[in-house]
């Protein structure tokens, strides 16, 4: 099982994960709020700004301070050392 920091020490096993995306847009929003709504909402951020939201298979949402663009490299990285 890899595992993939997404910031403050926080891990998510990278076989979770299914998308990477900004939380910028209004349906992501409406998204994060349904999960929060639901209980499925894990937040990752420390009290700071959510600037990446990560989509689990198992219908849980978690948010990250990092950048979706760390967080894809960190997968990459991992998947390329792993080969």
């Amino acid at each position: 099982m890899r595992l993939i920091n997404i910031g403050f020490g926080n891990l998510v096993a990278a076989g979770r994960i299914v998308s990477v995306v900004s939380p910028d847009s209004a349906p992501i929003k409406r998204m994060v709020q349904d999960a929060r709504d639901k209980g499925r909402l894990i937040d990752a951020s420390y009290g700071r700004k959510s600037r990446a939201v990560i989509f689990t298979d198992s219908d849980h949402i978690i948010l990250s301070a990092i950048q979706p663009d760390t967080i894809n490299s960190r997968i990459s990285e991992e998947e390329s050392t792993n080969e």
